[in-house]
């Protein structure tokens, strides 16, 4: 007999994981996939935009700038307290609250446009995440995404982590957002004009050494994952961090520079009755 994944046993898991660790540090150096998704997404001075899952607040920020009334929300305090520091810092006026990806506290079509840069993609249960991005974005408004791939780095990093530490069985891989046809499935109808384009962050650090220690301490993800070993398999999941490295390297100048794909998605909302 199967046994049912327990969607909410996981989410508390998933809580405790991205709170863990310094995701603010990561955040950081992916900043400018929020800056070209908001760009991508062509929003207006005054448009109500919410950021689902938006973490340490990178495309809240982002769509601030453009002089937009933004909401952030995410399931993580901690991660909400240094997007508010970060807001005030700039002196940009985002609001963030805690909130569920899969159950958007707000009422159908309250904003003009919806975005989450690799964020929503960790919503344990996909269907019911992506119902609430559209439900809570107006007709004819905005949905702007960003999400790693599955052949991309990221998609292997996850892999390699998961021979070492699997992740909780039945639960289907985040990285299914960034691909197309399944982006496509979980917006369906609702959703029209939907441009998908591969684009690539690159990843700078000076050695394969540096980025095994950066997200061993810093990423959640992976800072669980060693965790969760004994100390003796610890060093090679670290190893194996760093072949990772070593393997999508393509600097030439003896440091490491590592191209990792993720899939832009900018969609309309079909207008009611559609």
């Amino acid at each position: 007999m199967t046994t049912a994944l327990d969607l909410t046993a996981v989410k508390a898991r998933q809580q405790v994981t991205w709170a863990s660790g310094d995701y603010g540090a990561v955040a950081a150096l992916i900043h400018p996939i929020s800056e070209l998704l908001v760009t991508e997404a062509d929003l207006s001075a005054g448009a109500r935009v919410l950021d689902v899952a938006t973490g340490t607040g990178n495309a809240a920020i982002a769509a601030a700038r453009c002089g937009c009334v933004v909401t952030g929300v995410d399931y993580v305090p901690e991660l909400l307290d240094r997007a508010q520091a970060r807001a005030e810092a700039e002196r940009l006026p985002v609001t963030f609250v805690t909130g569920d990806a899969e159950r958007l506290a707000y009422v159908d079509g309250a904003f003009d446009a919806v975005l989450s840069v690799v964020g929503v993609m960790f919503a344990p249960n996909q269907e019911r995440a992506a119902a609430e991005l559209v439900r809570v974005c107006r007709p004819g408004g905005t949905v702007a995404l960003a999400s790693w791939t599955p052949q991309g780095f990221i998609g292997e990093l996850f892999r390699t982590v998961g021979r070492h530490v699997p992740p909780p069985a039945g639960l289907r891989p985040p990285v299914e957002w960034g691909d197309e046809g399944r982006v496509r499935e979980l917006l369906g109808g609702a959703v029209q004009d939907l441009r998908a384009v591969r684009r690539e962050f690159v990843f700078r650090f000076g050695t394969p050494e540096e980025f095994a220690l950066f997200f061993r301490g810093n990423y959640g993800p992976t800072l669980k994952a060693f965790e969760a070993l004994p100390e003796e398999r610890r060093a090679e999941l670290h190893a194996d961090l760093a072949e990772l490295a070593r393997t999508h390297n393509r600097a030439t100048d003896g440091t490491v520079r590592i191209p990792a794909e993720y899939l832009e998605v900018v969609a309309r909302r079909t207008a009611e009755g559609v």
